[in-house]
């Protein structure tokens, strides 16, 4: 079972992946989205971004700025305002 990933930024798309597990600063504290997740949106505050490519790994940290998250039928998607590269 896979997470559908999907980061995105006015200019690009960023990311576009399965995944385990990604772990979103949400604008009321951090919340962890896994395959089969309640449909959900938040905005985003600034913060990191973790990826779980898989159970227990360590995951892979993305800075983000600001911006909305959404759960749907799809998978997470995160709409950032800014992506550090």
């Amino acid at each position: 079972m896979a997470l559908h990933f999907e980061l995105v930024t006015p200019s690009k798309l960023v990311r576009s992946e399965d995944v385990h597990m990604v772990v979103v600063p949400g604008a009321e504290g951090e919340f962890g989205v896994l395959e089969g997740h309640a449909p959900f949106m938040s905005t985003v505050r600034d913060g990191t971004v973790q990826v779980y490519k898989t159970e227990g790994a360590a995951p892979e940290n993305i800075e983000v700025r600001g911006g909305f998250a959404e759960v749907g039928d799809k998978g997470l998607t995160v709409l950032a305002e800014h992506v550090e590269d």
